[in-house]
């Protein structure tokens, strides 16, 4: 007689990943929270300007069919089921980025004899975008190391922060007050999670907001890795220039054209810029002549 398979056993060959297959289930419209709404497969509700993304671990037509019916406001459209890899894009494991190794929350910490020059952050990205293998994740990375040699920015501002990487990173090379701002609430739920699993809650602070609200916020240091539209309101705003220091990331070809632009009608000046593979770029500067700060 064949005998069911052990679930314990699967999560073992995908290395200890508690996120199989997805199954998703897309609506017209947001959700009314209620308590106990769904069981324990229920991962996230990824909101997108007027339509929420549900993610489950098992199948759950059954129960958003019923919220459907108990919230008549919202419109059922589809369903998709894949791998957890398949919508993370590709599959996350450890990487190094300069003196970052980020790991996955569900893998051991590393042995505290080795790799001792390494400041390590763990990660549990959930269904969020931003598990640090994007390459504007790891330029955002060196940007920050660079700003941090010299003269260390005490207070941080990170706009966007998706899983709460680049907040964390900031924390960890020494930054004392960590603002972590993202307007999508799965998001902020993400990165609240991270920061207590690398049990930073001292140093960063996580808010559910919009970034061109929270630019006037006094900061040392901006990181904005976030869509054109939105980047470019931040730079045009007073709060910008009131920085010391930007990292300015996510930006293709185009848009990094555009960017430059208005960055040289600013007074301030662009230290560094990164391209990858001639799509992703990526900007560090700030006021004044920060070259005299940093090597």
């Amino acid at each position: 007689m064949d005998l069911p398979e052990d679930p314990r056993h699967k999560r073992r060959e995908n290395n200890g990943c508690p996120y199989q297959d997805l199954y998703i289930y897309y609506l017209e419209g947001r959700l009314k929270p209620v308590a106990d709404m769904f069981r324990d497969n229920f991962i996230g509700n990824w909101e997108e300007e007027n339509f929420s993304f549900l993610f489950f671990s098992s199948p759950a037509r059954h129960e958003v069919e019923n919220l459907v019916r108990t919230q008549p406001h919202l419109t059922f459209l589809d369903s998709f089921q894949m791998s957890y890899d398949q919508w993370q894009t590709e599959k996350f494991s450890a990487q190094h980025h300069g003196q970052f190794r980020i790991l996955p929350a569900w893998q051991a910490r590393p042995n505290q004899n080795t790799e001792t020059a390494k400041k390590t952050i763990l990660l549990d990205p959930g269904v969020v975008f931003g598990n640090g293998m994007h390459p504007t994740t790891g330029d955002c990375l060196k940007a920050m190391e660079l700003a941090f040699r010299l003269t260390p920015p005490q207070t941080i501002l990170d706009l966007g922060t998706g899983t709460g990487v680049l907040a964390l990173a900031a924390a960890q090379l020494g930054g004392k007050k960590i603002l972590a701002v993202d307007l999508n609430p799965l998001a902020a739920k993400t990165a609240l999670k991270n920061v207590g699993l690398n049990e930073l809650k001292r140093s960063v602070l996580v808010a559910q907001g919009r970034a061109e609200n929270c630019i006037d916020f006094p900061a040392d240091l901006v990181v904005a890795n976030i869509h054109y539209e939105v980047m470019q309101a931040l730079v045009l705003s007073k709060g910008f220039l009131q920085k010391k220091k930007f990292i300015l990331s996510g930006l293709l070809r185009s848009e990094a054209k555009a960017l430059a632009e208005i960055l040289a009608k600013l007074p301030l000046n662009v230290q560094k810029m990164w391209t990858h593979d001639g799509i992703w770029h990526t900007f560090y500067g700030g006021t004044g002549d920060i070259s005299k700060q940093d090597d």
